[in-house]
């Protein structure tokens, strides 16, 4: 039987409301009692005029359900709805055959338009029963073979974020996208590459000083390291002991143009201002010239000495603002990814000789492997050294019909040979350091 709507007025009471609708709900519960004692019954007649009834009242329940979601639909903007898969697509003309349907009563029914139902019949008349669900192959899509490539790069090295591992294929010509790789690591479906923009510096006075050139501003800092004996956690007692055996002192010197670490020192206690002017001085020699400015914070190392020396070296000292964060943020970072990177995933050395091959050994691969997201993929030495990018070389291709035709789909960077390349991954640890921590990734074309 249909369901009939019955409207209740709105002066009527709560309790009246909760009445109306136990008696349906009652009303309902008979009837289904007497429904299944008429099933049962060994009347032929009265067994199909009950299945009957069922039918009928399971109609009229379904069309209810279809009137909801049609509703919902309807209020729903035609730009923003969901489109019909393929195989949908061919069901809704295989009903509208079967119902004897215009494109019109079609179109209404599933809202779409009648010019949307109309290429879809042209598509099955042109191309076949196949032609609407048979996808084409897009042109700009990887083969599972790259996707595997990914997912290698990032179960060796699960630090890397998908940015930079997109930069990391980027050095060995494989060139994709943040997307392409998000989708390939997780399946959910950005960021175009970008050039090195000049670094700049904050100073006290409020003025900013540009780097327009390598060497032409030094960021200069000092952190703690801790040892594997030493303090893991910021609050007393742990903390109290930032000294050797439990902790390294490290001054570290940073080119503001490339971000490239133009000496550092090792120390087993807080080092004293003529031991950093010896450090700088180091610096100095081996760059074969002074820098133009020199960006500190306000430490005791960094005093009276400290301006002496640079005085004499025709530099022009500037100091971060105190109890501000980012005046030396270049070597700040630097810090952070020192010891996310290293630090706290090796077994940090007491030996003063085995600390400074540590350190070394990751300042050798972090001025020349690691791409930096600041330098748009370039390593610092590369940008220090004004050396061409590797990832500006040519590049694999390995999507064979890949470029399209057209200017929005042509590639920033040529192709290196024919598409199509077949392509395998080579990863290995920089200077016998375990694969995990310093990786060295490089592509080649498959025999």
């Amino acid at each position: 039987m249909a369901r009939a709507r019955i409207p209740l007025p709105a002066k009527w009471p709560e309790t009246v409301r909760r009445g109306v609708i136990h008696v349906v709900s009652l009303a309902h519960v008979a009837l289904t009692r007497v429904r299944g004692d008429c099933l049962n019954s060994r009347i032929t007649r009265v067994k199909l005029a009950t299945e009957v009834e069922r039918l009928t009242a399971e109609l009229a329940l379904l069309r209810e359900e279809l009137r909801i979601k049609d509703a919902r639909m309807r209020g729903v903007d035609a730009r923003r709805r969901p489109q019909y898969a393929p195989t949908d697509r061919m069901a809704i003309l295989v009903l509208k055959a079967a119902r004897n349907w215009t494109h019109e009563a079609a179109a209404q029914r599933f809202f779409v338009t009648a010019v949307t139902v109309a290429s879809w019949s042209k598509r099955i008349d042109e191309g076949g029963e196949n032609a609407l669900v048979t996808l084409a192959e897009p042109v700009n899509r990887f083969d599972e073979l790259v996707a595997v490539l990914v997912r290698t790069l990032k179960s060796v090295s699960p630090h890397m974020g998908k940015l930079r591992i997109v930069q990391t294929l980027a050095r060995s010509e494989l060139h994709l996208t943040a997307t392409t790789v998000k989708r390939m690591l997780d399946g959910t479906p950005t960021r175009p590459h970008v050039a090195p923009t000049p670094p700049r510096s904050t100073a006290s006075s409020g003025r900013t000083v540009t780097a327009k050139y390598p060497d032409h501003v030094w960021n200069i800092d000092m952190s703690v390291l801790p040892a594997s004996s030493g303090f893991w956690v910021p609050w007393i007692p742990r903390a109290l002991p930032q000294c050797w055996p439990f902790a390294w002192w490290t001054i570290v010197v940073s080119d503001h143009f490339s971000r490239a670490v133009v000496g550092f020192a090792i120390f087993r206690s807080q080092p004293s201002a003529d031991e950093v002017c010896s450090v700088l001085e180091r610096c100095v020699k081996r760059a074969g010239k002074a820098p133009r400015y020199t960006v500190t914070d306000r430490g005791a190392q960094f005093g009276a000495a400290y301006c002496a020396w640079c005085a004499r070296h025709r530099i022009r000292a500037r100091f971060g603002a105190i109890g501000k964060h980012g005046s030396i943020a270049i070597v700040e970072r630097f810090f952070r990814t020192l010891k996310q990177e290293l630090i706290r995933r090796i077994v940090v050395p007491l030996n003063f000789g085995e600390m400074c091959l540590e350190m070394k050994r990751y300042m050798v691969w972090c001025h020349g492997r690691r791409p930096h997201r600041g330098l748009g993929g370039a390593t610092p030495y590369e940008i220090y050294s004004e050396k061409r990018p590797a990832n500006q070389r040519p590049r694999f291709e390995p999507r064979a019909r890949y470029p399209a035709r057209g200017h929005c789909a042509a590639p920033q960077v040529a192709v290196r040979g024919k598409p199509g390349v077949r392509i395998e991954l080579l990863m290995s640890g920089f200077d016998g350091a375990p694969m995990a921590i310093l990786p060295v990734v490089e592509l080649k074309r498959a025999a």
